[in-house]
């Protein structure tokens, strides 16, 4: 019989995710990028927007390494560290407050239930009202980087953001000279009231629009707070539909401490046969 690994897949407001308890090295690191590229291509395999390994650590609970669709490393995705939070909750790695270690930094987590808040990465790198040249016309946009880069656009209302080229605009953004050569993910939102934003989102390594972001929910609350334009809690409606709430100091223009909060799902637990991958397990 063949090897078999056992997986679990899970969504955090419409991101979804392969997780793979690695505490027994049962995937090399070697493999892992390549395994990432295979697990996440959609009606050939699992398909997902990232893998994620859970990891032993000597000074907190576990510490993961994450992968994008495409194989590439993030330093930190917040959607991806609610999920993993819950299931090393669900694994009994860890009791319910928790943290691990992430390529940005460690992450602390409390989990109740399926609903998690997570406290995100000390934002960083705040640019407002940046010009930017995207085909021989100019635009007006924002950047933040809250564990991994993201750029904003502000939106004329949401009616706007329903129909903006999210794909098209995103990778022109994404690719752009000015942000080489780590890129940068591309977020557009439109205000709905003092404390609520829409927000849609095209993520670098995915190479797409994606239903959530949480370092980009993150972005975009921040971004409007610096803005005048909401103040905390920021409650920002996904693509998905899910909302997802952003905590942070508003007296602070880049606050230090920021959390994040929303719902989590266990999608279904499976086992990944070799012959899913090209690659010997």
């Amino acid at each position: 019989m063949e090897k078999v690994i056992d997986f679990y897949k899970m969504s955090g407001s419409g991101n979804d995710f392969i997780l793979i308890d690695n505490r027994a090295t049962i995937i090399e690191p070697e493999v892992a990028p390549e395994l990432a590229r295979d697990l996440c291509r959609r009606k050939i395999s699992v398909g997902a927007d990232g893998l994620i390994l859970i990891e032993n650590d000597d000074e907190v609970d576990f510490s993961w390494n994450f992968f994008n669709a495409d194989g590439s490393r993030a330093e930190m995705c917040g959607n991806g560290g609610r999920c993993v939070a819950r299931l090393a909750n669900m694994l009994g790695i860890c009791g319910s407050s928790l943290s691990f270690r992430t390529l940005a930094g460690i992450i602390r987590a409390e989990v109740s239930g399926s609903r998690v808040k997570l406290q995100m990465t000390e934002p960083r790198d705040l640019k407002l009202d940046m010009e930017l040249e995207l085909n021989g016309q100019r635009f007006n946009t924002h950047f933040v980087n809250t564990g991994v880069p993201h750029t904003v656009f502000i939106l004329d209302g949401p009616e706007v953001l329903e129909q903006q080229e999210v794909v098209k605009q995103g990778r022109k953004v994404r690719f752009h000279s000015q942000f080489a050569p780590a890129g940068t993910n591309v977020n557009f939102v439109a205000v709905l009231n003092e404390q609520a934003l829409a927000l849609r989102t095209y993520e670098r390594g995915v190479e797409d629009e994606t239903l959530a972001c949480g370092t980009g929910a993150t972005a975009v609350a921040l971004v409007g707070a610096a803005k005048g334009m909401v103040k905390p809690p920021v409650a920002v409606r996904t693509k998905s539909g899910e909302t997802l709430v952003i905590y942070f100091d508003p007296k602070k223009e880049l606050p230090q401490e920021v959390y994040m909060e929303g719902e989590t799902t266990v999608i279904y637990q499976g086992r990944l046969w070799e012959e899913a991958v090209h690659i010997p397990l």
